[in-house]
């Protein structure tokens, strides 16, 4: 089960039984999953990516990422992996899908923020 037992303990005193409580964390354990698979997807089918991250070479508003590959794991609720550019990468911390254009990733060091990364640069306005 992937809740820490103060909210194993919160959700028994809000009524919910132990399976109750262990079946509501299988479901968000699938959710993550999914969402971990459709992220996979929307980096997978692309060459290129526009981002809305800040970065200092770039004179695009929405700069250009050429891909090579995202890598990601789940564990429990979180989502966990690596986005590897064509000169350079960074740890994913966590994302999710906010439309079939644009998902976001937090990414981790040297970038240090959530980033949002779209299939054309109008998804991104």
């Amino acid at each position: 089960m992937h809740f820490d037992q103060r909210t194993q303990r919160a959700l028994s005193e809000a009524g919910l039984s132990t399976d109750e409580i262990a079946a509501v964390s299988d479901t968000v354990v699938e959710a993550t999953e999914r969402d971990a698979d459709r992220l996979d997807d929307f980096f997978a089918g692309l060459d290129v990516v526009y981002s809305d991250m800040d970065r200092a070479h770039s004179a695009n508003e929405f700069p250009e990422h050429a891909v090579e590959y995202l890598d990601l794991f789940t564990h429990a609720d979180d989502i966990r992996g690596y986005l590897r550019f064509d000169t350079w990468g960074v740890p994913v911390e966590g994302g999710r899908v906010l439309s079939e254009e644009v998902v976001e990733l937090s990414l981790g060091p040297t970038v240090d923020g959530r980033v949002r990364f779209a299939t054309d640069r109008e998804a991104l306005r």
